[in-house]
């Protein structure tokens, strides 16, 4: 209901949950509450636990913000995870912070809900206080203090809670990190699937400075670009800026996203006693020249915004049409921290192989001697040279292949000249791949996958590599062996192009074929015709399955 509603008018999001929780002067007997009132350690600033101790609160704030005119609350959950949690020793308690928080907005949000202006509860899923993509050892660039794993298990916890008690929809927000963002929605879709249900799924970033980059460094578009593989309500950014600082980077996601367009910003940057001025009237007009540039479809307000700046956004957006969605073309887009597209204009797209252990000797030997830092060296080189993405091998029997590949993928990530290019993942072993791709925060592409072992797995295989969001290249290779020649070449790619598209709706843009050039100049006669093979089958491919590489 709310993708329709979203055509024809611009919905207005509440505003900052702990601005007004600080208006209550709350002490640490609301936080503890008699549920927790022998509690191991002090809770106040939990401001989520309010959901469980001081409903009452919790609830007068988000029927204040819709008194106001919010069509959307955020349930008060943004720091409702495990990891989030640990600080407080209350990670035992998560589902349940979850559950009465979402419950507790949903009945806010029916009391106030008409059949001309119907509420909805947006389940409020925060980045936590982890990054995956950056180290907090300056000692140890390939160090992390959380894995994609444990982020992924973290967030279905939570959403599992939020679910269960009645959101509307999945609101990943204030993405400081995208691989964090990444393992949240790899645990949506987890959940959707064990529970054969969806909901619509919103993500809101936050450019950090005037730089234009999230705190692990993406541009706007290579954020977006990262997260696309997901049928998402909206795209937006929140937080950290102000309302007219915020807008060029709005505008990046609005001109190229095929979602709806967010943003909740601050009520102006903060002042030196870290507090926000920005009135409503003045923030509002700033949001005013949003929708004046068809730039947004749901607007709000984050650290500092209050029920009246709140009312203020809902009397100016009732004044303007919701920005259409644009016609995207259907082009290969992936991204390190900056994006790169591959349209039918591009010349050919080069890729880095002297990260790969098959592919330089000299590279072979600083992996076998654990000399990561000059083997750093070696992908800076090729991405100086013109490589527009590099492709990372450790298939070698005396190399730890899955321990090399994280180890050096993330030192990878700790280095802004060599990690502003696309990653491409590639091993003989599926759980070397996988294992890459909860590494890498940008959208990369697999090397490779193929019919060897069957359809089956060839599908599960596919369905991952497009949950994690990457590309993929697909070996001319099936149950029977290796395509050899063109009739081979093009059978066998046909019918992995014609599962991909009608079995995994994978994008047809985000698949790279390999049609096997083999040996030639050999002088065997058998070999004589490999290379016109290729040829053919290579030109075969671009003229009869659409899209793809």
């Amino acid at each position: 209901m709310i993708e329709d509603i979203l055509k024809n008018k611009i919905l207005v999001l509440d505003g900052a949950m702990g601005t007004m929780i600080q208006k209550h002067s709350l002490v640490e007997n609301d936080f503890r509450g008699e549920r927790f009132k022998n509690h191991d350690c002090d809770l106040k600033g939990n401001n989520d636990l309010l959901s469980i101790t001081r409903p009452d609160v919790i609830s007068s704030i988000h029927e204040e913000y819709l008194i106001a005119g919010a069509d959307i609350i955020e349930t008060n959950t943004f720091s409702s995870t495990s990891i989030a949690q640990e600080d407080y020793n209350l990670s035992s308690i998560v589902y349940d912070l979850n559950f009465h928080s979402a419950d507790l907005a949903k009945k806010v949000a029916i009391k106030h809900s008409t059949n001309e202006k119907p509420r909805f509860v947006a389940g409020s899923i925060g980045p936590t206080n982890r990054t995956a993509s950056i180290s907090p050892d300056v000692e140890n660039p390939a160090f992390r203090a959380i894995s994609f794993d444990q982020l992924k298990e973290s967030y279905k916890e939570q959403i599992s809670g939020l679910i269960d008690g009645g959101v509307d929809i999945l609101l990943v927000e204030t993405v400081f990190d995208t691989l964090n963002c990444k393992a949240a929605l790899f645990a949506i879709e987890e959940v959707f699937e064990e529970n054969n249900k969806r909901l619509p799924i919103m993500v809101s970033g936050t450019i950090t400075d005037e730089s234009g980059r999230t705190l692990s460094g993406q541009t706007a578009e290579a954020f977006l670009t990262s997260i696309s593989h997901i049928p998402l309500l909206s795209i937006g950014f929140n937080c950290a800026l102000g309302a007219s600082s915020m807008s060029q980077y709005v505008k990046v996601l609005s001109d190229k996203a095929p979602f709806y367009i967010s943003a909740f910003p601050n009520a102006g940057l903060p002042n030196e006693m870290g507090e926000y001025d920005q009135s409503p009237n003045g923030m509002a007009k700033q949001l005013e020249d949003y929708m004046k540039r068809d730039m947004v479809n749901i607007i709000g307000g984050c650290c500092g915004t209050t029920p009246e700046h709140i009312k203020a956004f809902s009397d100016v957006a009732k004044q303007y049409r919701p920005r259409k969605k644009p016609e995207i073309t259907k082009e290969m887009r992936l991204s390190g921290l900056e994006a790169v597209t591959i349209s039918s204009n591009s010349n050919f797209i080069n890729i880095g192989e002297r990260t790969n252990v098959t592919g330089s000797l000299k590279f072979k030997r600083l992996i076998k001697e654990d000399n990561f830092e000059e083997a750093l060296e070696v992908a800076l080189n090729q991405v100086e040279g013109g490589a527009q993405a590099i492709d990372v091998n450790m298939d070698d029997g005396m190399l730890d292949g899955k321990e090399s590949m994280v180890n050096f993928l993330n030192l990878v990530a700790s280095d802004p000249d060599i990690s502003r290019v696309p990653v491409m993942v590639d091993s003989s072993k599926w759980e070397i791949i996988e294992e890459g791709l909860k590494c890498i925060q940008g959208k990369g592409i697999v090397n490779s996958i193929s019919l060897k072992e069957g359809e089956e797995e060839f599908i599960k295989q596919a369905k991952t590599i497009k949950r994690y969001g990457a590309a993929v290249v697909v070996m001319a290779f099936d149950e029977e062996g290796q395509a050899v020649n063109y009739s081979d070449k093009i059978r066998i790619c046909k019918r992995a192009y014609d599962i991909l598209i009608d079995k995994v709706d994978f994008p047809a843009e985000d698949i790279i074929f390999d049609p096997n050039i083999l040996t030639v100049a050999t002088g065997i006669e058998e070999h004589n015709n490999y290379a016109v093979d290729f040829f053919r089958a290579t030109k075969w491919i671009k003229e009869n399955l659409p899209y793809a590489k």
